[in-house]
């Protein structure tokens, strides 16, 4: 389905913080006993308080390098994190340990290196699933209409796998409520698709769920526990909610749009740029990114902010 922006439903008053100090706060999951996790670019995974206390565990690769750049981030049951690097000096993913020990999880499929990584998610099923937003480099030149080189990895059993290619700029992913299906924002694509995950686990089927139009990048998603899909869009700050009857409602925004309209305007002439992305005009929200739920509550990861803002879902 293709909409516009419907009214909003909730002010920008009715957004509260948690968490400051945070680099670049990307991701964000939430983890047992209220305790938020989000990718910081210190070089590893903050983890913050219900009180909002902050805590760095900080990769250590061991080499001396530059810090680890984590875009998303997925905990494991053990209490270690996978983390998808986004920098051009590691890539791929690794595997951050409880104690700051850091290990390579992901770093080439059939001996050839992997781009830089978007997006992790870990299953119940033991299943990692793995976005590259695109092959082209620097990534900044695929911000365009016809990106098509993003792609899908799976690691299941102790192999990895693409098992989805052709994606207009793969950003986050998530399995459906009832597991039957994996469902990814094409930021530069506009739109949300999804595929049916056959019994081999290839993904099949592919089908677009909603194509989004001027202003909206979609960025992260996410189910609540009511089933509703939920898409951030960076630039324009907008939350989105996809209801069980197709409609989709803009819950949030915060854009300037004169802003926006200059951002659009490169866009669709294949200008966009880095300082499109770097630079955001608005009232509070800081470019999201990410949407996180613990039961009726939403929170929001994001690009140029240095906190993560939270909301009550309306009903």
């Amino acid at each position: 389905m293709t909409t516009n922006a419907l009214a909003h439903t909730l002010s920008l008053d009715a957004i509260s913080w948690i968490g400051r100090g945070l680099v670049r706060p990307e991701c964000v999951v939430v983890g047992p006993k209220g305790t938020l996790y989000t990718a910081d670019w210190r070089g590893g995974v903050a983890s913050i308080s219900p009180d909002g206390a902050v805590n760095l565990l900080k990769a250590d690769v061991g080499d001396g390098g530059p810090p680890l750049q984590p875009n998303g981030i997925a905990r494991l049951p053990d209490g270690s994190f996978l983390l998808a690097d986004l920098s051009d000096a590691r890539a791929g993913v690794w595997q951050l340990a409880p104690d700051g020990r850091t290990t390579p999880f992901l770093r080439s499929i059939n001996g050839q290196p992997v781009p830089p990584a978007n997006f992790v998610l870990a299953d119940a099923e033991g299943r990692v699933w793995i976005t590259f937003s695109t092959r082209v480099s620097p990534r900044a030149l695929d911000y365009r209409l016809g990106a098509d080189s993003g792609f899908i990895v799976l690691v299941d059993n102790g192999r990895a796998r693409i098992v989805a290619d052709g994606l207009g700029y793969a950003n986050e992913c998530r399995l459906s409520p009832d597991g039957s299906h994996l469902y990814v924002n094409e930021t530069f694509g506009r739109r949300t698709t999804r595929f049916r995950i056959a019994a081999n686990n290839n993904l099949v089927d592919r089908e677009p769920v909603v194509s989004y139009g001027p202003g909206t990048f979609p960025d992260g998603l996410a189910f609540d526990h009511r089933g509703r899909l939920w898409v951030t869009s960076i630039v324009s700050n907008r939350v989105l909610c996809l209801d069980a009857h197709g409609a989709l409602h803009t819950v949030l925004e915060d854009a300037d749009f004169k802003w926006l309209a200059e951002v659009e305007e490169a866009f669709q002439s294949g200008t966009m740029a880095r300082s499109h992305l770097d630079t955001i005009h608005s009232r509070t929200l800081r470019s999201i990114s990410s949407i996180a739920f613990d039961g009726d509550r939403a929170y929001l990861g994001c690009l140029l902010g240095d906190a993560i803002a939270t909301f009550e879902l309306p009903a």
